[in-house]
């Protein structure tokens, strides 16, 4: 860009973006990142408001705040967010290593997602908050996060399923079953992808909690599915699903047949030539249902068109530093988190979805995951 376009000062940051409120997930020293924990932007500035080893995923629900702690003995943590900080409130077993997607889910159970292990946790939330509760009004616990005193959901509000063991053709990648996201379907159920055994595992999850597994999806061998979306709201029970490719870069589109199975009705590669060390991360759809998918390795952040039932390539851009891990959309912008930039970078969205220049860089250590909070009344 030649110089700052309309809305945008001289020191680059967008004015419209000036009350801009996110939390951050990141990777810190335990797993050669360079933050210190969770972080809260306010505009242009980060601080750290939780002090916790990898909180590489988190999710939101209302004031309430769940972060992984993707380290071998993994483990879910719960906030209370309030004028721009975070409270403890409990801690649970993660069911197995290395979470590293956690969701709420309709049913009223947390939904974790452990990727070394292949496992899946639903927890209680219900019998979470209430454990938590009854330990706060006998002891007096504090809400500090890594205190003696912290609050140990027990075992009896968690259940934890377990992937097939299965192995896919890329050897070093796909050696046994990998749970990398959960994603609720318009049927009640849950999808879980596994990037080890080319599979999207289909659950039914309730509050009990309970994880009741109804059938699989398979997909080619070497896709090594990571992350899905829904086109639309995802609540139509006609819904297509999209899923990015980690593997071999592409991106699927699939559709449920009358036997209740996802297949793919249509694909295509992200960007041209070998696929070597460029991976798919984060996928969502936009406002105008396009799909919108990062690629790390190449830096990239490619915008496919969903017409006709098919997936074609709109156009492409830089991610505005190294590896784009995850990305946010708000309005007007999409905002990358840049795990090798230790920065989030801002990007201007064009009218045809495909992302302009960086014009602003926000400094986060190892950026892993960005939620941006909503506005209260």
């Amino acid at each position: 860009m030649s110089g700052p376009a309309a809305g945008i000062p001289a020191d680059g940051f967008p004015q419209d973006l000036a009350d801009l409120h996110l939390l951050v997930g990141s990777y810190t020293a335990t797993g050669g990142g360079n933050a210190t924990g969770i972080s809260v932007v306010h505009g242009t500035t980060a601080s750290t408001v939780a002090v916790m080893d990898d909180p590489s995923f988190l999710a939101l629900s209302g004031d309430q705040v769940y972060a992984v702690s993707e380290t071998a003995d993994g483990r879910v943590s719960a906030f209370r967010y309030a004028g721009g900080a975070l409270e403890h409130r409990w801690d649970a077993d993660a069911g197995g290593d290395a979470p590293c997607h956690v969701r709420v889910d309709p049913s009223g159970a947390l939904v974790v997602t452990n990727y070394v292990s292949g496992t899946v946790t639903a927890v209680s939330l219900e019998a979470a908050e209430s454990h938590a509760a009854s330990v706060t009004a006998s002891d007096g616990v504090v809400g500090t996060h890594g205190s003696a005193d912290r609050v140990v959901v027990p075992e009896s509000a968690l259940v934890t399923g377990v992937l097939p063991d299965v192995e896919g053709p890329v050897e070093d990648r796909q050696e046994g079953p990998h749970a990398h996201q959960s994603i609720a379907t318009p049927d009640g159920t849950v999808l879980v992808a596994d990037l080890g055994g080319d599979a999207l595992h289909e659950f039914r999850v309730t509050a009990d909690p309970a994880t009741d597994l109804v059938r699989v999806h398979h997909l080619g061998p070497g896709v090594g599915p990571r992350h899905m979306a829904w086109l639309g709201a995802g609540a139509d029970a006609d819904a297509d699903l999209v899923v990015a490719g980690e593997l071999d870069g592409r991106v699927y589109r699939l559709r449920r047949d009358d036997s209740g199975t996802l297949r793919p009705i249509a694909s295509a590669a992200a960007f041209d030539g070998e696929v070597g060390e460029s991976l798919l991360s984060h996928v969502e759809v936009d406002q105008a249902g396009r799909v919108v998918v990062a690629v790390r390795g190449r830096d990239l952040i490619v915008v496919l068109d969903t017409a006709d039932d098919g997936l074609t390539v709109v156009g492409s851009a830089s991610c505005g530093g190294v590896w784009p891990r995850h990305f946010a959309q708000v309005p007007g912008y999409l905002l990358v988190a840049n795990q090798m930039s230790d920065a989030i970078a801002v990007l201007p969205v064009g009218s045809d979805g495909v992302p302009g220049e960086a014009v602003a860089q926000i400094a986060v250590g190892s950026p892993a995951c960005i939620v941006p909070v909503p506005a209260r009344s």
